[in-house]
């Protein structure tokens, strides 16, 4: 690969002052409100000079959305590859932990990418839906090296048809991703994932109320440990 020049790599920089005054903005006032004007500000320049890297809002939007997923994915799999590979229920935990040490440390961003649509923008797929993916994919290796393993417990799902429909969902994600696991089984796991999100998004947006719970961490532990019985991780 060809060394970056130096115009590259002022354009590079000025890129990340732009995102990184977008996550200030993101903080400080929402999604919703997000300006290039108000960036143009902070970064010293007129509105003009940013339009030459950023398009529009909606351009900004989705280098703010890239950037929140990649570094929660980032740091999804830091925590995923510190655990041996045969320890799949511990893989689970250490993924689960980092969304919501993530999540918790970054409310505003998490607020982006899990809450509430931005009124008028949509993510354009083919930028957002690989770095959204990460950590569900991760989750779903989990589940399929422990059934390569012969580890994974039976669940309460075998007793639970699975409608044609959604067969067909199912076997198009294992036909994708190369997939041992079954479609039950399958299933199961978007459960897990879902109540997984769920649970710290109940926390991050305030769901729970100011006095409902004080022990919050141990809260999560023990949700943690439910989701890994679901999840026939032993």
């Amino acid at each position: 690969m060809n060394p970056q020049t130096p115009r590259e790599r002022a354009r590079a920089q000025t890129i990340a002052d732009i995102i990184r005054l977008g996550r200030q903005q993101l903080v400080n006032h929402g999604a919703a409100a997000l300006s290039l004007r108000a960036v143009a500000r902070d970064l010293g320049v007129v509105s003009s000079a940013v339009y030459r890297y950023v398009a529009n809002r909606d351009e900004l939007l989705t280098l703010l959305l890239v950037d929140a997923y990649d570094e929660l994915g980032d740091e999804v799999d830091a925590a995923v590859v510190s655990v041996p590979e045969d320890d799949h229920a511990g893989r689970f935990a250490a993924l689960a932990r980092a969304v919501r040490r993530w999540a918790l440390r970054e409310p505003a961003r998490y607020s982006l990418l899990f809450g509430s649509p931005v009124p008028g923008y949509q993510a354009p797929a083919e930028r957002t839906t690989e770095p959204g993916t990460r950590v569900i994919y991760a989750i779903t290796g989990i589940l399929d090296a422990s059934y390569r393993a012969g580890a994974m417990a039976a669940g309460p799902e075998a007793a639970v048809p699975l409608p044609s429909a959604l067969s067909a969902d199912l076997e198009a994600i294992r036909s994708e991703l190369g997939l041992a696991i079954p479609n039950g089984l399958l299933a199961r796991g978007a459960l897990v994932w879902t109540s997984l999100f769920g649970a710290v998004s109940f926390e991050v947006f305030g769901q729970y109320g100011a006095d409902t719970f004080a022990a919050r961490d141990e809260l999560y532990e023990h949700h943690l440990q439910v989701l890994q019985a679901l999840a026939g991780l032993v």
